[in-house]
């Protein structure tokens, strides 16, 4: 196998296609998973999906014992603890598949990641055994305890404790979990506490416990199907063999585990804005106006378009970041002791991928959804539509696994530290760039199929590090405090990604399938970046304006015209053309 990519490289160097994993590399085996769980949501979820909504008692526990039974929920668990043991791959289509379903998803999300996770990467020989089985059959569900009503995003300021008993056998814990999803229906509550009130450390809870109660259901404003209270410890007896991992290290479990979470919920993101998409194209072509259908409408394309494209981003760069979470997976002894928590740095290695695949799914499924809405005109308000139910439903994304906000934080912070630790060379190429600058540049002209976008995206590279160079001169250790600036740099590296991710991916369909499959992806990624390039100029802009004056802000805006040079394209025109390939379809599709 060749060398592993380190996270984060995207920024300060070069890659080919064939180095980047994309759905059109999918295996039979895949392509078969991915089939099961279509039909499962279609035969099994959706008739009863207005039951799921109203949690009537017994469906939503009942349809995650059937995905049990299919192997859904034991995917990432071993056979030896009665999973299925597939590869991370698969593990990802299930999740994109899955969020077809609407709330059940959540439920089944938190069951299978955040729930039963932790166990598995950091539960001892002996709580493995004990807990995985039941949760890979669904026979028992799991939740995860993280938020407090004070402390929200800001999980180490917990206020619950826990105390260990004179007889050092329990640990007393006290305190309040809010907005717990499973919550009603958990048998197993992962959660944290402060032992002696100082120390972060997770717990496995089972629910039956003395003193564990759960509180009323939240009245929410969409995934109403799921199950979302409080669980509430007092004077909860949790036996000391239920630690989870070390006493004092709960940080560990908890930002590994939503490391995950952020990256599960990118992929989720892409089969619900599939789905939206999906439902949107064919109401067009139904629905007439001024005696023609309004998918005719050139409005209409462009929103269409727009969907297509933004969802293509996502899903490359998604399954971008999949690939080389399996490559890493790939280097492990999965029978190790230390397994679990190898696996885990290597999401944390791709920490940085990991919050852009959230903020970007996040945000680009709440564009479709809208759009969505937009399109089914009045009907899309009604409760009737399908696409009612997603836009109410996507809401919460951006709120799940930490907020967009936090992950925007959390992205040049781990940038930085990267840096640092001289674990990339963002420091370096800043410098480089610097002596580059002071050069005349003159492109390379080429005719061969995005060598211009290529190019851009390269140039928008420079840019950033200009950006964050400039920003950690000026500021150095003040920068944490400049949250504009940061959230502006957040910004940056989503749309590098996400761009080179979609250019990557067009000419890996190119290379491998020429240049007719490869059409429909070269159209959307020239569109993209067509549309990306001002607006990223703009951005910087913006940072600098904050952070110079005078001649030297200047000069520096000399600097970014002459990275920025673009000469836009007819982009009206290539979306009509994309609208077109997608009503044919009647789904979003990127190989024709």
């Amino acid at each position: 196998m060749s060398e592993l990519i380190k996270g984060s490289a995207f920024l300060t160097s070069k890659v080919s296609p064939d180095q980047v994993f994309t759905p059109e590399d999918f295996s039979d085996m895949h392509r078969m998973v991915a089939d099961t769980v279509a039909s499962f949501i279609k035969e099994k979820v959706m008739p009863v999906s207005d039951a799921v909504e109203k949690m009537e008692e017994g469906v939503t526990v009942g349809l995650l014992r059937q995905a049990g039974e299919l192997g859904m929920l034991g995917a990432d668990i071993p056979e030896k603890y009665g999973g299925a043991e597939m590869d991370k791959i698969s593990s990802f289509i299930i999740t994109e598949q899955m969020t077809r379903g609407g709330s059940f998803a959540v439920a089944f999300g938190a069951h299978t990641g955040i729930g039963t996770l932790p166990i598995l990467y950091f539960g001892t020989e002996e709580q493995k055994q004990k807990y995985l089985p039941g949760l890979a059959s669904g026979e028992k569900v799991a939740a995860y305890a993280l938020t407090e009503p004070e402390a929200g995003s800001d999980a180490l300021n917990a206020k619950t404790k826990a105390v260990l008993s004179e007889d050092g056998r329990y640990y007393i814990l006290n305190g309040t979990k809010q907005f717990i999803t499973n919550a009603a229906w958990a048998d197993v509550i992962v959660t944290y506490a402060k032992v002696d009130g100082e120390h972060f450390t997770a717990f496995i809870v089972d629910r039956n416990t003395p003193g564990v109660s759960i509180g009323l259901e939240e009245h929410k404003m969409g995934i109403k199907g799921s199950s979302t209270c409080s669980v509430i410890l007092e004077d909860a007896k949790v036996p000391v063999e239920n630690v989870l991992w070390k006493v004092g290290k709960g940080h560990q479990v908890a930002f590994n585990i939503l490391n995950i979470g952020r990256y599960k919920l990118g992929v989720g993101c892409i089969g619900a804005s599939k789905l939206a998409i999906e439902l949107a194209a064919k109401y067009a072509q139904e629905r007439q106006q001024f005696n023609m259908p309004i998918a005719k409408f050139g409005m209409i394309k462009n929103k269409i378009a727009e969907m297509a494209i933004r969802n293509y981003v996502n899903e490359s760069l998604c399954y971008r970041t999949g690939g080389l979470i399996q490559d890493l997976v790939h280097t492990i002894d999965l029978d190790a002791e230390d397994a679990g928590q190898k696996v885990t740095e290597g999401f944390q290695e791709y920490a940085v991928e990991c919050s852009v695949a959230k903020i970007v799914g996040s945000e680009v499924l709440d564009f479709i959804a809208d759009e969505a809405v937009q399109i089914h005109g009045g009907y899309g308000y009604s409760q009737e539509y399908m696409v009612e139910r997603i836009y109410r439903d996507s809401r919460i994304n951006r709120l799940f696994e930490g907020t967009n906000e936090i992950n925007r934080l959390i992205i040049p912070a781990t940038l930085m530290r990267k840096a640092q630790k001289g674990e990339i060379p963002l420091i370096q190429a800043a410098m480089k760039l610097q002596e580059e600058l002071l050069m005349p540049m003159f492109p390379e002209e080429s005719d061969e199929p995005l060598a211009r976008e290529e190019q851009a995206i390269e140039n928008l590279k420079k840019v950033f590090l200009v950006v964050a160079g400039t920003a950690a001169q000026k500021l150095g250790e003040k920068m944490i405090r400049e949250q504009e600036i940061l959230g502006r740099m957040a910004d940056m590296v989503c749309e590098i990604f996400g761009a080179e991710s979609a250019l990557l991916r067009a000419r890996k369909i190119l290379n491998n399938k020429g240049e007719a499959a490869a059409a429909l992806a070269i159209k959307m990624t020239t569109c993209y970046v067509n549309d990306l390039v001002p607006r990223f100029d703009a951005w910087a802009k913006e940072v600098i304006a904050a952070l110079e004056e005078g001649d030297t802000k200047r000069t520096m805006f000399t600097v970014l015209k002459k990275l920025t040079r673009f000469e836009p394209v007819n982009g009206y025109a290539l979306k009509r053309e994309i609208a077109d390939a997608v009503y044919k379809a009647n789904k979003y599709v990127v190989v024709v």
